[in-house]
């Protein structure tokens, strides 16, 4: 049986990360694209890429894993706790956290959400794909119960915030 995943604020991750931990980015090309994080120790793995290379990332130093709002890079965590790994953690509320926090980053931040949604993620009458529907806010993901940064419903007050 796995054990809860370890979740790191984006202040932590860039402790780790200074400290010499991996930045592990699941988000698809295009999102890297539009706004990528602007630190040493990062690799790009798609999270529709992972299962065929997992083993690229090392196993014997610290290893956060990030997406767009936290929850397909929770699924990453998962995945790379049943390879064996034990040095891993999820950056809780992802890139967009990270870009509100005013840490480094390269590109723009959109204005199209109140939290920088990728570009087109609010649009909520488009038919969105299935890896969209993990990594855009206001989607039926796994992050929190129907909350949304695309003026749906108010995020909750929480500490460990899934979106906004």
């Amino acid at each position: 049986m796995l054990q809860e995943a370890k979740e790191v604020c984006p202040t932590t991750t860039r402790r780790l990360i200074g400290e010499g931990a991996l930045l592990v980015d699941v988000r698809e090309p295009r999102e890297v694209q539009a706004l990528a994080f602007d630190v040493l120790n990062i690799v790009s793995i798609p999270l529709s890429e992972l299962e065929t290379r997992w083993s690229e990332i090392p196993k014997d130093r610290e290893v956060v894993m990030v997406c767009q709002g936290g929850a397909r890079s929770l699924k990453a965590t998962y995945y790379l706790q049943y390879h064996g790994y034990t040095q891993v953690s999820n950056m809780a509320g992802g890139m967009d956290k990270w870009a509100r926090k005013g840490f480094p980053v390269k590109g723009q931040i959109s204005s199209s959400g109140a939290c920088g949604c990728a570009p087109g993620c609010c649009d909520t009458s488009a038919p969105s794909s299935a890896s969209d529907a993990d990594g855009c806010c206001g989607s039926s993901s796994a992050e929190s119960s129907a909350t949304s940064c695309c003026g749906a419903q108010e995020a909750p007050a929480t500490a460990k915030e899934s979106c906004c």
